[in-house]
């Protein structure tokens, strides 16, 4: 049962309020990834949200959900390398490519050696471009393939270009195989659960999926949808921070730092041009920050060692009412 926010009677609606922020949320089994992102939004009570790269309800793992001024690193988020621990179930295929589907063909599977897996794996690695399920959030003509593929359309997709950094064999048994794989954006595991099954010389489908990690989060601690609202019960003011809810620059923690001085902080909000105050090459990121060791937002090296804003985190962009330094 979801917590309700403390403060509020049922029915009640939340009084919204600005949260900014990223949670790595670990999500459940059963759950859609939107329908996970509006039961944190709620028990936040926040204004503003939105989730990085989505989760089918059959899998679980690693969802970013965005908040507040964070959700103008969503984009950044989904163009992300990700990590995935996956099961495939092998002698039947399903319309879905996964355990929710129905089973619309069942053939005999081969006697499975860890050699030939390995070996089958290893061919998976590398870019390639792979056309993608029917049974996806992708639209066509403002439609989700999905909605179509339920029907009984089929529609032709365009192959889009992916790579398949990293796959290792975890276990297997007589009918299933599991394994690891660092990926690049738009890979879809349940079509390489089916590209694998293939290689062995049978049918599959996906039956368990886990997201590991979401570039650069690939050493964070996930929250369990269970502990949030452990916390929001626990705390009913305002005032305090879960340590759950990371900043919003941790999205981008690989880049270099800049400070900047109170006047050149306010001067990149309104969305002038700087002399560098550091070396910064022509076309490189970096992350800026105010005296006081605020996140304003993202820049860019350019021409004679000035720099540009390329994305403001904070208000006060051009055209808003910024803080006097």
């Amino acid at each position: 049962m979801t917590a309700r926010p403390p403060g509020r009677s049922a029915g009640e609606r939340p009084r919204w309020r600005d949260v900014d922020g990223i949670v790595l949320l670990d999500k459940p089994t059963g759950l859609g990834s939107t329908p996970a992102l509006q039961r944190v939004r709620r028990l936040l009570r926040a204004a503003k949200a939105g989730h990085a790269g989505t989760l089918d309800p059959m899998a679980t793992g690693m969802l970013p959900l965005c908040f507040g001024q964070a959700t103008k690193a969503c984009g950044q988020l989904l163009g992300s390398g990700k990590a995935y621990r996956a099961r495939v179930a092998l002698g039947a295929a399903t319309d879905t490519g996964d355990a929710d589907g129905t089973v619309i063909r069942s053939t005999p599977v081969p006697i499975l050696e860890r050699t030939v897996l390995e070996q089958t794996l290893a061919t998976l690695v590398g870019s390639r471009d792979q056309v993608p399920p029917m049974y996806s959030a992708l639209k066509h003509a403002g439609r989700p393939l999905y909605e179509m593929a339920r029907r009984g359309e089929e529609i032709a997709r365009a192959a889009r270009r992916i790579t398949i950094h990293r796959i290792e064999l975890r276990d297997f048994d007589a009918v299933s195989v599991q394994f690891d794989v660092v990926c690049s954006k738009g890979t879809y595991i349940r079509v390489l659960g089916e590209e694998l099954a293939a290689a062995l010389g049978t049918a599959g489908h996906l039956s368990a999926l886990r997201r590991l990690w979401v570039e650069p989060f690939e050493d964070r601690a996930m929250v369990t949808l269970e502990a949030v609202e452990a916390w929001v019960a626990d705390h009913p003011g305002e005032a305090e921070r879960p340590d759950w809810l990371l900043p919003v620059d941790a999205a981008f923690a690989m880049l270099p730092r800049i400070d900047l001085d109170a006047r050149s902080s306010l001067h990149l909000r309104q969305g002038r041009e700087l002399p560098a105050p550091t070396s910064l090459a022509s076309g490189e990121m970096a992350r800026a920050y105010d005296r006081a060791s605020r996140f304003l937002g993202l820049v860019t090296g350019g021409s004679e060692g000035r720099i540009r804003v390329e994305r403001l985190f904070v208000p006060g962009a051009a055209g808003e009412d910024a803080e006097t330094a």
